[in-house]
């Protein structure tokens, strides 16, 4: 009899295994089979590949190629670089509390941050780091990646920086004790007129929302009345702290945002009504580069009515990343939702998944279709909806702007485009301050510097250092775009030598997307108006879907934008 029930029990384990693997359609079996096969490829080039092979090299490189499949931000990020993609959002890092470009294979420090380790050491902006810890540190090995390496570290722990000072032939040697660095997201708050406030934002992260709230307060001393948030080129971040800072503006029971996946159930996020500014006159201004966290205020805003958007469309960043990490310290960011504005808008833009270069190509692509400059030019492949006034706007491809403001063209030549991108004003300014900042370091007002740079003919003095570095002078080319060169080389000696809420104050002199907004303000148009179009056709709706849904088996943003000096 027990043999008998021993055998009942095989013959039935190995009848459900048979059904099982032919007839469930059990998909786990078939990422069972899949990782299997990959596991089984790793012990074989391990065992018996001719030459010897660092696997863990090779999973590293192959990971990112199948997150690469699904979609443009499901990522893979190695253990050593985990550390540098989270510093940005977390509001602080441990380092020596410098900032500093590479000229000639040489570190030099073009900011102290104030109260740190650097300060308190005695270093002083404009000296040239030349060893670390008693070895050189000068030549081909001078990286940003590597610079960093040694400079940063765990908070109490110590380095030994020599540096070469203006006006000194011997090297000068500090010990720094590494501290806390702190990340600010806010990176301008001032009074733009006498009844408008401005803040710049660059970045979601987890102190965003108290800083945003410390400039408030600051600005409510001044007695605004209107206010103007700047979203342009701020990549994204937390998605907490967006809906945070809507919060702020929205009166009670509106929606912000919502999620939604394959695994992911909706999740919708709504205002509590305790926010203090709900009332405000408010402007919000967007551009291309504006992205992710940035797309969830601006849309917020537009589809509950409550500010005006001014600029041009927005990147075009729709989905949910989730964070998993591995035993190596090593992470994934697995896109694991879409997120949809109030009004229902899935606002990622079409892609193919595997296409990446095409993905990251789009900017380029509306550049060359003239989107930047005309608003007729911007593609709409998405779906009508309405704000809850019964305003049109569309999904299927970032936030398109409810006023259009162009990119500035007056004054653009050859040569000014080479001069930018070459990277040779850059260059020439941090050349200019190094050799005059003994006398610029006695300007503490913004204006009062500027005033003085216009007696320096500084935009000649570049045009001669140009030339003698591979780029030849065209006189007639220099006097039609003598206003951008001499606003961007001004812009960037404020910057060297004062902080960056005086350079963005600078840039917004004569910038034509706050120049508009100002103007809403006059007109008291801040808070849009009834105006319903007629809702788009089947046809475009049809391509819309395709953008959001893209086939893809699942339903924070890594987009870069060019980052001004690396802090350590």
């Amino acid at each position: 009899m027990p043999f008998l029930m021993a055998l009942c029990v095989v013959i039935g384990i190995l009848i459900g295994t048979f059904y099982a693997n032919h007839f469930s359609g059990n998909r786990l079996n078939i990422i069972n089979s899949g990782s299997n096969r990959l596991n089984n490829l790793l012990h074989i080039i391990d065992d018996q590949y001719v030459d010897a092979v660092n696997l863990d090299s090779l999973v590293d490189k192959a990971i990112p190629q199948i997150l690469s499949d699904l979609d443009p931000h499901s990522v893979y990020i190695s253990a050593k670089d985990v550390q540098q993609a989270t510093d940005d959002l977390k509001g602080s890092f441990s380092g020596i509390g410098v900032e500093f470009v590479i000229r000639e294979d040489t570190i030099h420090i073009q900011g102290i941050i104030k109260d740190g380790p650097a300060e308190r050491a005695g270093l002083l902006a404009g000296d040239k780091i030349v060893s670390v810890d008693d070895k050189p540190f000068v030549g081909k090995i001078v990286t940003n990646e590597e610079a960093m390496h040694r400079l940063k570290g765990k908070k109490g722990t110590k380095v030994k920086v020599g540096v070469v000072r203006y006006g000194h032939k011997a090297v000068k040697t500090f010990t720094i004790t590494r501290d806390d660095i702190p990340q600010k997201s806010v990176s301008a708050a001032y009074m733009i007129d006498d009844s408008t406030g401005y803040i710049k934002i660059k970045n979601f992260g987890e102190n965003t929302y108290p800083e945003m709230l410390v400039a408030l307060a600051e600005l409510s001393q001044e007695q605004f009345s209107n206010l103007i948030i700047d979203l342009r080129d701020n990549t994204g971040g937390y998605l907490t702290a967006a809906t945070q800072m809507i919060n702020e503006f929205l009166p009670g029971n509106r929606l912000i945002v919502y999620t939604e996946g394959r695994k992911s159930p909706r999740q919708e996020y709504k205002s509590d009504g305790r926010g203090t500014y709900q009332t405000i006159p408010l402007v919000v201004l967007i551009n291309e580069s504006s992205a992710s966290a940035s797309e969830i205020f601006a849309g917020a805003m537009q589809d509950n009515d409550r500010a005006t958007i001014i600029g041009r469309r927005s990147f075009g960043k729709g989905l949910v990343q989730k964070q998993i990490g591995f035993n190596d310290g090593s992470m994934i960011r697995l896109t694991v939702a879409r997120y949809y504005t109030p009004s229902g808008r899935c606002i990622q833009k079409p892609y193919q998944a595997g296409d990446e270069k095409g993905y990251e190509e789009d900017l380029v692509a509306r550049y060359k279709h003239g989107e930047f400059f005309s608003q007729d030019s911007i593609k709409h492949t998405g779906p009508a909806y309405h704000t809850r006034n019964g305003r049109v706007v569309y999904g299927g491809g970032g936030i398109t702007p409810d006023i259009f403001v162009p990119e500035d063209t007056l004054g653009v030549t050859s040569y000014y485009r080479m001069a930018s991108m070459s990277g040779l004003i850059l260059q020439y300014a941090f050349v200019y301050t190094d050799d005059n900042r003994l006398k610029l370091n006695n300007f503490t007002e913004m204006m009062a510097l500027a005033e003085y740079l216009d007696k320096q003919n500084l935009v000649d003095q570049f045009a001669t250092y140009a030339d003698k570095h591979g780029l030849q002078r065209r006189n007639l080319m220099i006097r039609k775009s003598h206003h951008l060169l001499q606003r961007y080389l001004y812009s960037r000696v404020i910057y060297n030598i004062m902080d960056e809420d005086d350079w963005i104050q600078y840039l917004n002199l004569d910038d034509n997307v706050v120049k508009k907004a100002l103007e809403v303000f006059r007109r008291n148009e801040a808070f849009p108006k009834n105006t319903p179009k007629k809702p788009a056709g089947k046809k475009n709706d049809k391509v819309a879907m395709q953008g959001c849904r893209p086939s893809i088996p699942a339903d924070p943003c890594l987009w870069h934008s060019c980052i001004l000096t690396t802090q350590a």
